[in-house]
């Protein structure tokens, strides 16, 4: 795939976190233009400033993903930048771990909010200016295996995820006549993303149920995502590319001494 989105005009939301900055990598060793947001701005300095990602930027916002209008202010930058982008990476993601029995009305809006809303107002409103200048572009979601099996304490993020999946899937189906392809990358267990927010006990006990014995990794994720976007697979929408070392494929745990 070397080089096939070599000027491609490419939207990474969540650029700063973990996966998003995998992503970021990923397009830009192929010479596309980024465009990165994320909700901290110190974030996407730091991203400037990487040698790998910051040559490769060419318009950065700071995006509150809970607010329509500074949803609505990233599509107008983008707008008056690109015209429309080529491709555009829904990543952003919130992970609040709480049981949901404890979890409040305003707690559960904002994972909504971030998790499922932010992706519908941007597939939307991008697809409306792809579909404006005929740019028959592509959009990935990026899910999580929480969408089909959810744990205690991660039930938000889990409806969050399920959600959109269904969303990518719908998409697909509305925006097929226009050939704009949808399609949602599904990573497995990825260091320092989500995981913060669980035990090491846990995470000791997921690493055993990974088949291939490891976690995912930037060239697990970003070749995942490249692929989704690329003419190799344009004629694929709708669909999910788990990437999670075969977790997904049944039942399987190494013993302790393995792990």
């Amino acid at each position: 795939m070397d080089r096939l989105f070599k000027s491609k005009k490419v939207v990474v939301t969540g650029a700063a976190g973990v996966i998003g900055k995998w992503i970021c990598t990923a397009f830009a060793r192929q010479r596309a233009h980024l465009c990165v947001t994320d909700v901290r701005s110190d974030a996407l300095a730091a991203l400037h400033a990487d040698p790998h990602i910051g040559p490769a930027i060419a318009l950065h916002h700071v995006t509150d993903l809970r607010s329509a209008d500074s949803i609505g202010a990233l599509v107008d930058a983008v707008e008056r930048q690109w015209g429309a982008p080529d491709i555009v990476i829904n990543n952003a993601g919130i992970y609040p771990s709480r049981r949901l029995l404890d979890v409040d009305a305003a707690e559960w809006s904002e994972v909504m909010a971030v998790n499922l809303t932010a992706p519908f107002l941007l597939t939307q409103a991008f697809a409306r200016l792809m579909q404006a200048r005929q740019v028959t572009g592509c959009f990935v979601n990026i899910v999580s295996k929480s969408a089909h099996r959810p744990r205690p304490g991660g039930g938000p993020y889990a409806v969050s995820k399920a959600g959109l999946a269904m969303l990518t899937r719908a998409f697909a189906l509305e925006l097929a006549p226009l050939g704009i392809r949808v399609n949602a990358v599904s990573p497995g267990l990825a260091p320092g993303s989500e995981v913060n927010a669980l035990s090491d006990e846990y995470i000791a006990t997921m690493l055993r149920r990974i088949p291939l014995g490891r976690p995912s990794n930037a060239d697990d994720v970003g070749a995942a995502v490249l692929y989704l976007c690329s003419d190799h697979a344009a004629y694929i929408t709708g669909a999910t590319l788990v990437v999670d070392g075969g977790s997904a494929a049944g039942e399987f745990e190494l013993p302790e001494a393995h792990a």
